[in-house]
């Protein structure tokens, strides 16, 4: 059996749907998962998806990743910012990275236009809200097909 995809989610994502619509949209993490679940499935892959608000449980499962998973996506929210020790854990994982953002945060306040994430990411999907997510599954499975067939 494949290893399935983990789709990380950072702090705060759980609150989706409710805090600031305008600049999150109206879809829940709920609705989020469901339509990865679902596109995963048409692309012939399972998914872990999860979330966290706490930066040491999230560090724990990309490191989990590192042996249990296909490839990391993760939306980091706040700590994309902020944590260099999630950086250190996602460049160890030896995983594709794809790294999502609801909002274009190029657009945003300046403090939210670096990541640190980035860094170890082998792609990044921003501002396209939940569609991202299932663009990112598509970038997934293109890398790893790519990977396999070397």
């Amino acid at each position: 059996m494949t290893k399935p995809v983990y789709i990380l989610n950072g702090p705060n994502l759980n609150l989706l749907g409710a805090r600031e619509p305008a600049i999150y949209g109206r879809d829940t993490l709920a609705d989020i998962e469901a339509l990865a679940k679902a596109r995963a499935k048409a692309l012939g892959l399972a998914i872990d998806f999860r979330q966290t608000n706490v930066e040491g449980e999230l560090i724990g499962w990309v490191q989990e990743a590192r042996t249990a998973a296909s490839a990391i996506i993760v939306n980091a929210a706040g700590l994309t910012h902020t944590s260099v020790a999630l950086l250190d854990a996602l460049q160890a994982s030896e995983l594709p990275v794809v790294e999502v953002h609801l909002s274009n945060i190029f657009r945003r306040d300046s403090f939210r236009q670096h990541s640190y994430v980035s860094l170890a990411a082998t792609g990044v999907i921003c501002g396209l809200g939940a569609k991202g997510y299932e663009l990112a599954l598509e970038a997934v499975r293109g890398i790893l097909d790519k990977t396999t067939a070397a």
